[in-house]
């Protein structure tokens, strides 16, 4: 927190993704996880949109602990105790459901980070699901990538427990509380988060849709889960 109020504001992106790798690296500690890039991970890319499913709180910090982004992510996690103030330390832009105000400001400025060579990410289910699950994908933020003209790469994010199997405390859904969940970790057995970067696809002269349902049958497939017919979200 110190680092973040003193530091951050006079430093350059190389040296604040420094200090946000060690402190996830030492916050996913404190909750007894360890994350793993996956053996068939494709190479992830320095410059990107990175796309994901999204589990858990966790997910964030997993991604940060190997590679910082500057993430988008729902207003309620703003509120959160200090995963919520580091979250927001750390870059994420936060967007509130239903606000067209929010979305245009938010992809200006997603533009401009990609342009910047910033890593940018973002959850398109735009809420959790439980593992084994990808709920369908909305299409309005990859019109960031077309505009910034970048490569989007899907991620496919995983919790194991010791057998292998999906973890039964990471899922963050339905009336769980914030709290609840740091109990339900804390108190379980120790996770094993996985990154599986799938191939990156390049949105120059794509449209938004056709790359989120690209990016929905990717990251379908990473997660070893069958891709469903219409893997999109309506858009308004």
């Amino acid at each position: 927190m110190t680092v973040c109020a003193t530091i951050f504001p006079w430093i350059g992106l190389e040296a604040r993704n420094r200090h946000i790798r060690r402190w996830s690296r030492s916050l996913l500690a404190i909750f007894n996880v360890t994350v793993e890039l996956a053996p068939d991970s494709a190479p992830p890319l320095e410059h990107a949109m990175i796309v994901a499913n999204h589990v858990s709180w966790l997910d964030i910090f997993v991604v940060d602990a190997l590679y910082p982004c500057r993430f988008v992510a729902k207003a309620e996690i703003r509120s959160w105790p200090l995963a919520g103030w580091l979250a927001e330390k750390a870059g994420t832009v936060f967007i509130s459901r239903g606000s067209k105000r929010d979305l245009r400001n938010i992809f200006k400025g997603l533009v401009h980070s990609l342009q910047a060579g910033e890593r940018v990410a973002f959850f398109p289910e735009g809420t959790t699901a439980p593992q084994g699950t990808l709920l369908p994908f909305h299409a309005n933020l990859f019109e960031a990538a077309v505009d910034a003209k970048v490569m989007v790469q899907p991620l496919a994010l995983s919790y194991a427990d010791a057998a292998g199997g999906h973890h039964p405390d990471v899922d963050f859904i339905g009336e769980t509380t914030f709290a609840e969940s740091v109990l339900a970790i804390l108190r379980g057995p120790p996770v094993r988060a996985r990154l599986r970067f799938l191939p990156a696809m390049d949105a120059t002269g794509a449209h938004r849709r056709d790359l989120a349902q690209a990016a929905h049958d990717a990251v379908s497939a990473g997660l070893g889960i069958a891709a469903e017919p219409g893997g999109l979200r309506a858009q308004r």
